[in-house]
């Protein structure tokens, strides 16, 4: 489920910090990321622990076995078949699929999301098409001549228009974008939750780590050792830092996808 270790970016590891040994150390996003998994996987196991206390109690709720049914069949009706699905009969079962759920909508989706404009605002880094082919070897004689004598200009001709890289510049700036009212992952505690004492007491618990989770996060954008995030010319790695104002901040995980 997590970061990709299917493709080999990560190995499962019981001994390791996050039971994984990521390929490639210096991966700001992996290294923040395995800090926020770890925080809401927390807060699952306690929010549902609460409501669930016996080991049978998962496999009897048939509202909840309802529910899982409905996602599967109904909402990847394609995929429903597949043999990789999760059974969901014990309390760990129910954890991993909801600490899943979790992270992909909010620090998975705020990772890919808002850091769009920053990083491909500038058309040359992310030009939304190209309006012409670069040259081949096998081009007519009077084109490669053309490109020999100036080879910015076939560049330039190749580049989107002022108008189309305006629009996705304009695009990528509201995508990329949080409201004034933006709800973040653990910032807030739902009215319901803090009626409920043990609830509320796990809640100031996962707040509390999203808290020091941005001053890990701090700390690592100054430490000349991580040059994927720290030194000249490098961007600081910001998009999983919790919290942030409105606007285009390049940080902050909301806690659902919205648009």
């Amino acid at each position: 489920m997590r970061f990709g270790y299917h493709r080999g970016m990560a190995v499962e590891v019981p001994a390791a910090e996050h039971d994984l040994w990521l390929t490639i150390d210096d991966y700001p996003y992996a290294q923040d990321d395995l800090l926020i998994w770890s925080a809401i996987e927390q807060w699952v196991v306690d929010y549902v622990g609460h409501y669930y206390p016996l080991p049978a109690d998962v496999a009897a709720d048939s509202e909840l076995q309802s529910w899982w049914t409905e996602v599967r069949t109904k909402g990847h009706t394609d995929k429903q078949h597949e043999l990789w699905w999760p059974t969901l009969n014990m309390l760990a079962d129910l954890v991993r699929i909801l600490t899943t759920i979790i992270w992909v909508a909010s620090s998975h989706h705020a990772a890919v999301n808002f850091g769009q404009y920053h990083f491909g605002g500038y058309f040359l880094n992310r030009p939304s098409n190209t309006r012409a082919n670069m040259l081949v070897e096998d081009a007519k004689e009077d084109d490669l001549a053309t490109f020999r004598a100036k080879s910015e200009a076939a560049l330039l001709r190749s580049f989107s228009s002022k108008l189309q890289a305006t629009q996705v510049m304009v695009i990528l700036d509201v995508l990329s974008a949080h409201s004034s009212d933006e709800e973040y992952l653990g910032k807030d505690a739902e009215a319901a939750w803090m009626k409920n004492s043990v609830v509320y007491a796990a809640f100031k618990r996962f707040n509390g780590q999203l808290r020091e989770i941005e001053g890990i996060i701090d700390v690592r954008n100054t430490d000349p050792s991580l040059m994927n995030r720290c030194g000249a010319g490098i961007v600081p790695y910001q998009l999983l830092k919790p919290f942030s104002d409105p606007g285009v901040t390049r940080m902050g995980v909301p806690n659902s996808i919205s648009i």
